[in-house]
């Protein structure tokens, strides 16, 4: 059966960098299965555009994930207030337990997750 990792989490951008998300989202397109867990409100609303991600993935599969991740916070800032884009994801391996993703200042930052969100994974 295998080995998963439940991933779920969202990034903030603004419009332009949206556009380069959503490239980089496609660039990835893994056909059937992964690809499907991005989604996006149906509507934006005022200033910060969202992009969310849910599913439960094989562990075989993380490194695709992290790659997107990795190119996605190294999108640039697009004007001239200098925001780049953020993010944070919950991650938890069968194995391995539970990680915080953070998505800021150009990179992914990994650390523990906090015991707070331990509910999640019970």
């Amino acid at each position: 059966m295998g080995v998963y990792v439940s991933v779920r989490g969202w990034l903030e951008c603004d419009e332009p960098q949206l556009a380069t998300v959503q490239e980089i989202i496609a660039a990835h397109d893994d056909g059937l299965h992964y690809t499907h867990c991005w989604g996006a409100p149906r509507r934006h609303v005022n200033w910060t555009y969202y992009v969310f991600f849910g599913g439960d993935i094989r562990d075989s599969a993380l490194g695709w994930f992290t790659a997107q991740i990795e190119e996605i916070a190294r999108i640039p800032a697009s004007d001239d207030d200098g925001d780049r884009v953020l993010g944070l994801f919950l991650v938890s391996h069968e194995v391995d337990g539970m990680t915080e993703w953070q998505i800021r200042d150009g990179r992914l930052f990994v650390t523990p997750a906090d015991a707070r969100y331990r509910y999640l994974d019970d």
